[in-house]
């Protein structure tokens, strides 16, 4: 089998010569995505003979990664595991993130951090990490403990049917999302993260928000009649029960209570339009699945 390692990175020549020499003794195929960086990550990658994609400018995590997978597709590759730049990974872990796929008992393999909980990884982070997990956990058919480890292996079946959108952090759980819809079985094996001095970090907020905005964006459309049809009815509810509150006291007291009646009418609305947002969504999607599938 085929395995490639694909490396996103943006300006980390101080860690990508170490990183490439010790994945070039367990294979051969190694891309490097070298997104606009400004420093000579590019000069190093291509000095150490690995296929180097060279994006202009700093598109963001997300563009790299979708660099890889569509040159990854391009080599044919069976499997294939994306490695940080950033020197938090272990090499010797690629085998473990690789056998279940390679055993053909999963699609997707995680590398988990809190599975047997060795990394010593900051509390705020872990805080973070495990905040955004439970979100994208409510869209998928497995339960996560680590959704945003960027140390995965995919299997071919993954790279020819999803090509990740979105550029930023959260196509973390773009593909997550995509591939729970699709079928594809996903797991999680542990892992050990190094922490220290010159391993990067993005910004806390900045990647919650990323992935924040992503759940809610797939989710929706992944799963329309819930995510609008949920809190249609909730509306819907509470608009009939202020309407007839209203109705009742017209009728009683021959007087409308104009804050009563303007909750009753603003609640209904709000659920009719939801209800039409998810029927509307919910025929599109289908319609585009329907073509796909063709």
């Amino acid at each position: 089998m085929v395995t490639v390692i694909g490396i996103p990175a943006y300006n980390e020549e101080k860690n990508i010569a170490s990183i490439i020499m010790k994945l070039k003794k367990i294979t051969d195929h190694i891309i490097v995505c070298n997104d606009g960086s400004t420093d000579m990550t590019e000069e190093i990658s291509k000095e150490l003979n690995v296929t180097v994609i060279n994006h202009s400018r700093n598109m963001g995590y997300g563009s790299a990664i979708r660099s890889i997978f569509l040159k990854a597709k391009e080599l044919q590759a069976d499997i294939l595991v994306t490695f940080d730049a950033d020197g938090q990974h272990r090499v010797v872990d690629v085998q473990n993130v690789t056998k279940p796929i390679i055993d053909d008992k999963a699609d997707i393999v995680i590398g988990s951090r809190f599975l047997e909980n060795k990394s010593d990884i900051p509390e705020y982070r872990k805080l973070g990490i495990k905040i955004i997990t439970k979100i994208t956990n409510s869209s998928l058919k497995e339960k996560l403990t680590d959704s945003q480890s960027g140390f995965r292996a995919y299997s071919k079946n993954v790279l020819k049917n999803i090509i990740p959108s979105e550029s930023g952090m959260g196509v973390s759980t773009e593909i997550l999302i995509k591939a729970s819809s699709a079928g594809h079985k996903i797991t999680e094996v542990p892992i050990t993260i190094m922490y220290g001095s010159d391993t990067s970090t993005h910004n806390p907020v900045s990647h919650g928000t990323s992935v924040l905005l992503s759940s809610i964006k797939f989710t929706s459309i992944e799963h329309p009649l819930k995510f609008y049809g949920i809190p249609a009815i909730i509306f819907l509810g509470i608009g009939f029960v202020f309407m007839l509150w209203t109705f009742q006291t017209y009728a009683v007291e021959k007087e409308i209570i104009t804050n009563v009646a303007l909750i009753g009418i603003g609640s209904l609305v709000i659920g009719i339009v939801f209800l039409l947002t998810a029927i509307l969504l919910y025929s599109l999607v289908s319609v585009v699945r329907e073509r796909n599938t063709r």
